[in-house]
């Protein structure tokens, strides 16, 4: 094997390197192609450098440039007259995107939102190393001769693709609140608020002396001969109050719980 990459290097350099013509008509040896991925790979690079700056590390990138780069050389056709820069562009370009789309971004945008998204971020990098400063909605819009709505969208969408977890502190503070801590929950104690005013509007029909021995059960958590003792009423007439009001109020719930 060693033996005949050495042959194929040879070979290489007897052709002479800028044979573009012969190189691709051998791509399918290993070295050629070798030396082909080689000649384009800064080339590759380039055009994965022009997506960096978000989430995405570098290196990750690069390496979908490159592999889109193989791709091409694998489709390419030298025969027609194209520089191979101009036919690998588009296909490393689009993978690139593709990447962007598919793996990065935890929200889906449309194509064609995605593609504006690219420009403006364009944009705004070319017109402020031209301006030394941040560019404005209307100087960005002039740029890609567009509607200013359109960059508002595109940078709103941008930002909309990477939601913030609830659980995250809102600043790099741990002991900061997270976005969770400020959502409201719902009070169990409305339930609690309903049920009484509804016990009252019950007990309306009821005598004093059986609220209060009500009063007395349910609240004060009172035996019954506690509470024959608290009103000087036997134990026994405290079990009528008991089950005559509760009875009434039985019949006085019945229509409302219908």
């Amino acid at each position: 094997m060693e033996t005949a990459n050495k042959e194929i290097s040879g070979d290489l350099a007897l052709m002479g390197l800028d044979d573009e013509g012969t190189l691709w008509e051998r791509r399918d040896e290993t070295a050629v192609r070798k030396e082909l991925a080689e000649r384009y790979t800064d080339f590759a690079r380039g055009l994965a450098l022009s997506f960096r700056g978000g989430s995405e590390p570098t290196d990750d990138l690069i390496q979908v440039a490159c592999l889109a780069m193989v791709k091409a050389i694998d489709r390419f056709d030298y025969s027609r007259g194209i520089p191979f820069q101009a036919f690998a562009s588009p296909t490393i370009n689009g993978e690139l995107k593709r990447h962007f789309r598919d793996r990065v971004s935890q929200v889906r945008v449309p194509r064609s939102l995605y593609e504006r998204i690219a420009e403006v971020d364009s944009a705004m990098s070319d017109l402020g190393a031209e301006l030394h400063r941040g560019p404005s909605i209307a100087e960005i819009a002039d740029e890609l001769e567009t509607a200013e709505y359109e960059v508002i969208e595109a940078i709103e969408a941008k930002q909309s693709r990477y939601p913030v977890s609830m659980d995250s502190p809102a600043r790099s503070d741990p002991d900061e609140a997270t976005p969770a801590d400020r959502i409201g929950e719902e009070d169990g104690s409305f339930d609690e608020v309903e049920d009484n005013m509804t016990l009252r509007a019950a007990a309306d029909d009821l005598s004093g002396i059986e609220k209060q021995v009500l009063r007395l059960r349910f609240r004060e958590d009172m035996t019954q001969s506690e509470i024959a003792d608290r009103i000087g009423y036997s134990q026994m007439h405290v079990s009528r109050i008991l089950r005559r009001s509760i009875a009434t109020m039985k019949k006085s719930l019945a229509p409302r719980s219908l």
